[in-house]
């Protein structure tokens, strides 16, 4: 884990400390009762954690979108490189963005691969990789380097830092389509679902009906003998495969009860 001595803590930064420390995706304490309130932002100018509701009140500060990869905090690798020299720690790709893990993951069990591994956690990683996050190796400078002076060769100079335009920050429900819009006048349950339900279920029933019908068609041309067309045998066979295609269910006949 990330060393937190306090001669580490004099050698961070404080948005750095507090960035690898906060907890992010609680519930906003001030916007309890509002919806999408989970704290997926932090503004490094406060250096905590906010909601999307808080942002009038940090709108004109550096803001980080947090985002969540596999369970875990990540950085979009774009907007990490702004603040710290990524270089080496392991990126991967979601939503078509690269991101990159902010604090060490947990693991059960111990790498025991002879391939390459984290230098602070013994992680597996990809060959070019020598870190799995950012913590991991801010951590190993700290150990091995020291002091601010060797931390500050990696941190970079941002006095801009908006929040991207991501929809899926906050979606304001005036933007929403209205639910009303994919309800039908037959429907029961909440939200239109199943009438909606409904109506998807009798076209599948429908397609599933026609399909069975050409695979009985294709069926009775494909085993059917080959004979000649003036054959007893091949107008048997015709009639009985016409009655098979052409049936259609009766009322079953049970035996008598005795």
């Amino acid at each position: 884990m990330l060393v937190t001595t306090a001669a580490s803590s004099r050698s961070m930064p404080a948005w750095l400390q507090a960035l690898l420390t906060e907890k992010f995706f609680n519930a906003c304490l001030i916007h309890q009762e509002a919806r999408k309130n989970e704290k997926n932002i932090f503004c490094l100018d406060c250096c905590t954690s906010i909601c999307p509701h808080c942002f009038s009140l940090h709108c004109s500060h550096r803001l980080l979108q947090i985002r969540r990869y596999v369970y875990h905090d990540v950085l979009r690798l774009d907007d990490a490189a702004k603040l710290i020299d990524c270089s080496s720690v392991q990126a991967y790709i979601t939503n078509s963005a690269k991101v990159v893990f902010l604090k060490q993951r947990p693991q059960t069990r111990q790498c025991r691969g002879s391939g390459n591994i984290c230098f602070t956690c013994d992680r597996a990683l990809q060959d070019p990789y020598l870190f799995c996050s950012i913590s991991c190796k801010i951590d190993y400078i700290l150990r091995t380097e020291g002091g601010h002076g060797g931390l500050s060769r990696y941190l970079l100079e941002c006095n801009f830092l908006p929040l991207p335009d991501d929809p899926g920050l906050m979606t304001p429900d005036t933007v929403l389509e209205p639910v009303v819009s994919a309800r039908t006048s037959s429907a029961s349950g909440s939200y239109g679902e199943v009438g909606c339900w409904t109506v998807a279920c009798t076209a599948a029933t429908d397609f599933v009906v026609r399909k069975k019908r050409t695979t009985a068609l294709a069926c009775s041309g494909h085993f059917r003998p080959a004979r000649e067309p003036g054959h007893p045998a091949c107008s048997q066979a015709s009639e009985m495969s016409g009655g098979l295609i052409s049936r259609r269910k009766k009322t079953p006949q049970r035996a008598p009860l005795y």
